[in-house]
């Protein structure tokens, strides 16, 4: 039988009310509903176990199916890959397409990151799906990055090879977040180190100026084309140059990430593009925390959500509620026929996001909150859970087999034939990708879905509705040793008790980050905690009666940090 502990109001907060972090606020979240409705959080860690087994099955059937085949090109690495379709029956790929070469990192990279997040293992010797994603690596052009495809041929088919900046950026963070989970995989260090090296090689050339369309990594020259300045590219050389930093030791890459948060820092407006943005402010604050350096979180984190980019107009976090229905919390326009968020922009925000709370406890509440709002919204991208009179294509949704969505949801269908549907309306784009020949069905998105493990590996239930548990450790990449650490927003008007569970067999302790005090002690089963109304707990269980130390502003117990902030509370 379980032993609880229960936690008044008075032992709760043990210290005074000066002690506590004040909660920073996030405009554009402030918008946002503090309880969505209606209210229903998927078990998405189910989801993307079953995206994983269904997607990955050769032998599947059904029209369409299956989502996999081999590639045999052998293209940068001499061995067979897998490839991935983008959008289902999307007739750009596939075994007998563009000799089947033409798959994207995002699908492949995105859906063996989120398999691994959610615990299946993806390089077993008989299938080494993780193996194959060195193909990406384009050394036989010389950029010696990672890129979205593993050739140049196929860039005019929607690939991104060499125009559009974040495409070429982001399968590194991508490539860089599967890395840390399997860092004995043969090839993988070298491969991080000569991206490392691309990235702050640019960074100098750069200059602090990133205001160009891409970056020519052959050429390492800063390139302008038809599409508008991509600024927020320097996000991601930051973040995986302080990846590189953690992992690899080398004060260059150090000096890099710090040369290109300070480029993004120095923008005088928004320079958000596609998805990069929320990473530069995940490691202003995790960098200010370990580093002692005073960056600016709280514009990066504005700019990650208002919706107020010089570039792309329009895209951060959508608020609303479309007839009944919250979608507040979806990445993507805000403007779009009314605001289109897109699945993939949504489930991968929450990776830097989330882990923010660890370094800065004040985004807490803000982060909570969306977080809630984003976890409910997402169920409408997939057929199973948007009524059937808010979709485009609500007959055909056998052939997602329960674990492809939607690409997007948006207020107005940007289609004809379905305009007078009442937004939310769930959709996609793939039709446009190929003009009469893409399928109806590849508005169902397989590129997007198989994000699904970064929400399946943060977020958990608890027993009350609607306060969910938020690890903060799942996509918080080479960080230093820590304590499981969980965050909790009660989105209600009034205080509720939340029960939190030790893990079998240890005694623990503990201590809100928030308040800065212990509010359990020695917990062997479970204990519960009262969390007021319209606030949040960060809780970290660290070793019972373990020893306090503290080194500047960090508050450790046995040797590991567990509160970067400490002294803000003193």
């Amino acid at each position: 039988m379980n032993t609880f502990i229960k936690l008044t109001v008075s032992c709760l907060f043990v210290l005074n009310a000066s002690a506590q972090i004040q909660q920073q606020k996030i405009s554009r979240v402030d918008q946002m509903p503090n309880l969505p409705q209606p209210l229903k959080i998927i078990d998405y860690k189910k989801l993307a176990l079953d995206f994983d087994k269904t997607v990955y099955d050769f032998n599947a059937k059904g029209k369409f199916w299956p989502m996999v085949w081999m590639d045999d090109t052998k293209k940068n690495f001499p061995e067979t890959v897998v490839g991935l379709y983008t959008a289902v029956g999307d007739v750009r790929q596939g075994p007998d397409h563009n000799k089947g070469m033409f798959h994207e990192a995002l699908a492949t990279m995105g859906a063996t990151l989120g398999a691994t997040l959610v615990g299946i293992v993806k390089n077993k010797p008989n299938l080494n799906y993780v193996g194959m994603l060195k193909n990406y690596f384009n050394k036989e052009t010389n950029w010696n990055i990672m890129m979205n495809n593993t050739c140049p041929e196929v860039a005019l088919l929607g690939g991104g090879y060499g125009r559009d900046w974040w495409y070429d950026v982001y399968p590194n963070l991508l490539f860089y977040a599967v890395y840390d989970k399997y860092p004995n995989e043969p090839g993988f260090t070298e491969i991080a180190k000569s991206i490392a090296d691309k990235f702050y090689e640019a960074d100098v050339i750069l200059n602090g100026n990133y205001n160009y369309s891409y970056f020519d990594y052959n050429k390492m020259t800063p390139m302008t084309n038809n599409i508008c300045a991509q600024p927020d590219a320097a996000a991601g050389h930051a973040w995986v140059l302080y990846m590189a930093y953690k992992k690899i030791g080398d004060p260059k890459y150090l000096k890099g990430a710090k040369s290109a948060l300070a480029a993004l820092e120095s923008q005088s407006k928004n320079p958000t593009y596609e998805v990069l943005m929320p990473f530069g402010a995940y490691l202003a604050a995790r960098i200010n925390a370990e580093e002692g350096t005073e960056y600016d979180t709280h514009k990066m984190l504005d700019w990650s959500f208002d919706g107020t980019p010089i570039c792309r107009e329009g895209w951060g976090a959508l608020v609303g509620n479309w007839n009944g229905i919250d979608i507040s919390g979806t990445f993507g326009s805000t403007v779009d026929h009314g605001g289109y968020g897109f699945l993939m922009n949504t489930y991968d925000a929450a990776w830097p996001l989330v882990p923010t709370v660890r370094y800065d406890q004040s985004y807490a509440t803000a982060i909570g909150k969306w977080m809630l709002n984003a976890a409910n919204a997402s169920r409408f991208f997939y057929p199973q859970y948007m009524p059937d009179e808010h979709e485009t294509i609500p007959e055909l949704a056998e052939v997602t087999k329960g674990v492809i969505a939607y690409e997007g949801i948006i207020k107005k269908s940007s289609y004809k034939e379905y305009e007078n549907l009442k937004g939310p309306v769930a959709q996609g784009d793939g039709p446009l990708w190929v003009l009469g020949e893409n399928p109806k069905e590849s508005q169902f998105s397989v590129y997007g879905s198989g994000h699904v493990g970064i929400f399946g590996s943060i977020i958990r239930a608890t027993n009350v509705t609607g306060i969910l548990q938020l690890n903060l450790l799942a996509t918080d990449f080479f960080s230093a040793k820590a304590y499981p650490s969980y965050l909790y927003y009660n989105p209600y008007p009034t205080s509720k008790t939340v029960i939190i569970k030790a893990e079998k067999g240890k005694k623990i302790d503990l201590y809100n980050t928030v308040s800065g005090n212990f509010i359990a002690r020695n917990v062997t089963s479970s204990a519960k905690i009262k969390i007021e109304g319209l606030s949040s707990a960060v809780i970290v269980c660290v070793p019972a009666g373990g020893k306090i130390t503290h080194e500047g502003n960090k508050m450790l117990i046995d040797g590991v940090v567990v509160d970067y902030k400490s002294s803000e509370k003193k």
